[in-house]
């Protein structure tokens, strides 16, 4: 087997169990790291058959002793997500085998199928990707689980969070005000709750005659946090992300697209900009372990100064076109 990722190659009782799962015949002959994650690490492996043929699973391994008391939760959620997916329109990848309690491999674990395409992070063409991620994100909230899954959970206490350097301190009081409140009343969708660029594979037909390149998706994939709550929170989420890969205005600029694609969102304000907030403020305190990724996948100028400089401008304009009557010198009420 060529262990094209060296030392951090497959470990010995998980490639045992792996191989359980392939067909007759079949073996593995590469294992390659997939970057971007941030909670487990992540392989492709290349399958190959008797006749030659090739395939590629996914491997996702938690291996981080703070992620132990919540992987058998999070791999059965995914690949419970995964099984539901497969009967959609929404193209997910397929679970294979799932080893949630560490009982055949090292670590916890998830055996998956590959997905076509690449995640799509420059600015150029984003115009374009926009529209395209709004509709993949209306159809993934039109998705009705048999089951529900569990209801969301918030990543971000009002209590807990600290500004980032250089904020206006009066505006982050009052956005932080804003979620110390009861969250709004919703109706219920099924959530991917971590949907942003990094986790939407695209294929992107090449410019010709007939027009400008036409960025198509070719799955979405990470559906650990799948779960229940408001499509504004899912919303809050992908925004934010856009915020702070490109720039404030795209934030904002999602949530037009997302209804004009066909969702619906809260009525007031005063909920919109609640959701909103309880997701850009819960990054805070993790700039540098969402920048990371970015630069690895060739964003080198995102750094961590320079993303809590965007997400300090995001803030302060969320505030500015839905919180008006929070703002600071504000009357105090929505």
């Amino acid at each position: 087997m060529n262990d094209h990722d060296g030392a951090g190659a497959v470990r010995p009782l998980t490639l045992d169990w792996v191989g359980r799962q392939l067909n007759a015949g079949e073996r593995i002959v590469r294992t390659e790291a997939l970057h971007g994650g941030i909670t487990a690490e992540m392989r492709r492996l290349t399958v190959a058959a008797p006749d030659g043929g090739i395939r590629h699973l996914v491997l996702r391994t938690f291996v981080e002793p703070s992620f132990a008391d919540h992987a058998e939760e999070m791999l059965n959620r995914e690949a419970d997500a995964l099984a539901l997916l497969a009967g959609t329109g929404v193209t997910a990848p397929g679970p294979v085998a799932v080893d949630p309690t560490a009982a055949h491999c090292e670590y916890p674990s998830l055996l998956m199928t590959h997905l076509v395409g690449r995640t799509v992070l420059e600015d150029e063409g984003l115009e374009a990707r926009v529209p395209v991620l709004a509709r993949q994100l209306v159809a993934i909230h039109a998705v009705r689980p048999a089951e529900r899954p569990r209801e969301y959970q918030a990543w971000a206490t009002a209590d807990g969070i600290v500004p980032v350097p250089g904020a206006d301190a009066a505006v982050w009081s009052a956005a932080i005000d804003v979620i110390r409140k009861p969250a709004p009343p919703y109706e219920g969708r099924f959530l991917h709750r971590d949907f942003h660029p990094g986790n939407v594979l695209f294929e992107v037909e090449p410019a010709g005659p007939a027009g400008p390149a036409v960025p198509r998706i070719t799955g979405v994939v990470d559906w650990v946090q799948n779960s229940w709550g408001p499509a504004d929170l899912d919303v809050a989420h992908c925004s934010t992300n856009l915020a702070l890969l490109h720039g404030p205005a795209w934030g904002l600029r999602f949530a037009e697209a997302y209804e004009e694609a066909g969702g619906a969102l809260a009525t007031a304000a005063s909920e919109r900009l609640y959701w909103r907030l309880l997701d850009a403020l819960a990054f805070a305190g993790g700039v540098r372990w969402v920048a990371r990724p970015w630069r690895e996948a060739g964003r080198t100028e995102l750094t961590t100064q320079a993303v809590e400089e965007r997400l300090n401008a995001y803030v302060t304009a969320l505030m500015d076109v839905l919180g008006q009557g929070v703002r600071p010198g504000g009357s105090g009420t929505l």
